[in-house]
């Protein structure tokens, strides 16, 4: 199993970082919010994993990292500290991370009124700009993490997301929609509507998949890492009926690689032997793996003259055949 360092390096390195960067050596970015980002700048905070990431990827580059979360605090008081947590380390690029506690407060009276939540966020990011650094503005993410819109907090969360993407559309500051990311997340891996524990400990701090997922966005966001787009997976496996041949096998497999030449919609194909040591193969040997852009894509594939020829080429070969498409996600 891959260790959480080692995934997000390989994922750096991987992903045309080097061409595409807006990082530049010896360039300070700090990162600005309450206990989230307090808590990510720990061992395997993602702050923490950001820092590793970068140092691994680009260890020559002098890149500076700081962390410059408090637990408990709002807009106002990022506003009230700005100077002396952030503008005091020179900072090129400032990425502030802010609005659960906005939002989670005001259930106490405490909270922030949305008008304040949106001057205030205006006013951080003119400051930051004004000191010469550029801005990343996040969206906050979730305060409980069902995925049927019965989180009390959720029509909230959703304005003071919508103000702060107003506010980074006004500003020119760069938008990491965290509230749209991690939704989406939960949608695919939330299925129980759990209130915590995929994402997050207790709703609303982030646990150690947490800290990667929020890690890999602050990449996307700075671009060091390419944003991932969804993509479509088509598994196609095969039991061979014992008869059939090595060389009928090639034939097989060749004829389903030269589909890709032949089919514009599949953007990868790969194929492989069963390599399993467990024994719940059920007897299928042929692995093949297809990747479309979208379900229209996939449904051009299913009834082209090249993919009905290869299936006629199968015709008394295949004993069985299993098929499953699914949406890749993180």
């Amino acid at each position: 199993m891959f260790k959480v360092r080692a995934f997000l390096a390989m994922a750096f390195l991987f992903s045309g970082a080097s061409t595409s960067a807006q990082l530049k050596d010896a360039e300070t970015i700090v990162f600005l919010g309450d206990s989230i980002t307090a808590q990510g700048a720990g061992e395997k905070g993602y702050v923490t994993l950001f820092r590793e990431a970068i140092e691994k990827a680009r260890p020559d580059s002098g890149i500076k990292v700081i962390g410059a979360g408090i637990g408990g605090h709002k807009v106002p008081n990022l506003e009230a500290r700005l100077d002396k947590d952030v503008l005091a380390h020179k900072p090129n690029v400032v990425v502030i991370y802010i609005g659960i506690n906005d939002v989670w407060h005001s259930t106490k009276g405490q909270g922030t009124e949305i008008g304040a939540y949106e001057t205030g966020l205006q006013s951080l990011i003119k400051r930051c700009n004004e000191a010469g650094a550029r801005v990343v503005l996040a969206t906050p993410s979730v305060i409980d993490e069902k995925t049927d819109g019965s989180n009390s907090l959720d029509k909230m969360l959703d304005e003071y997301s919508a103000v702060s993407r107003k506010v980074a559309m006004e500003t020119g500051a760069t938008l990491l929609d965290l509230r749209a990311a991690f939704l989406a997340n939960l949608k695919e891996y939330n299925t129980a509507n759990e209130p915590k524990g995929i994402l997050t400990g207790d709703g609303v701090h982030l646990n150690d998949a947490g800290n990667r997922f929020v890690a890999v966005r602050m990449l996307e966001a700075v671009g060091e890492v390419a944003a991932r787009k969804p993509v479509l997976r088509h598994v196609v496996m095969f039991k061979f009926k014992p008869e059939v041949t090595a060389a009928q096998l090639d034939e097989i497999n060749l004829a389903f690689q030269n589909l890709k030449v032949a089919i514009p919609e599949i953007q990868d194909f790969e194929r492989g032997l069963n390599n399993s040591p467990e024994d719940h193969a059920k007897g299928f040997t042929h692995g093949y793996l297809l990747t479309f852009a979208s379900e229209a894509g996939r449904d051009a594939y299913l009834p082209h003259p090249e993919h009905k020829k290869f299936g006629a080429l199968l015709a008394g070969k295949i004993d069985d055949v299993f098929v499953v498409d699914y949406w890749a996600a993180e």
